[in-house]
């Protein structure tokens, strides 16, 4: 113990940059269970697509749906998502990934689904911004 307490003295830059290292990497798991939903980046997103029949829900705005969206997306905006949360109760048994132009606005939708009892609820990172940025398709139709 004694040898412990020399180190962190002699070298309190790098016991510093170690606390704020395991602080960074407990965090971030830490965050997304306070929030009740768990984010996920553009890949992530297309395996749950593929390989879980996960439904995409695109939360922007009408003029931003129209300029590209991900195809077989639903949309619900966030301005009228609490008069029309009813319409995804078809989808409450597949897992359900919220998207927005950066990931804001599709987090608060998600912390409504799972306060609304979704369980398999996901943000996407970065949003169609990531989606785009990954060389992902997005359709206008």
């Amino acid at each position: 113990m004694q040898q412990f307490s020399n180190f962190v003295v002699n070298h309190w830059q790098l016991f510093l940059a170690l606390a704020i290292l395991v602080t960074l990497v407990v965090r971030e798991p830490l965050m997304r269970g306070a929030h009740g939903y768990t984010g996920v980046g553009p890949v992530e997103a297309t395996g749950l697509i593929n390989h879980q029949d996960a439904i995409v829900l695109d939360v922007r705005e009408d003029n931003e749906f129209k300029e590209g969206h991900i195809l077989h997306a639903l949309h619900i905006p966030v301005s009228r998502m609490s008069s029309r949360i009813h319409e995804l109760e078809k989808y409450r048994t597949r897992p359900i990934i919220v998207a927005c132009r950066s990931g804001s606005r599709s987090g608060r939708v998600c912390s409504l689904l799972r306060k609304q009892g979704f369980e398999s609820v996901y943000n996407l990172d970065g949003g169609l911004l990531a989606w785009q940025n990954a060389n992902l398709p997005v359709t206008q139709k």
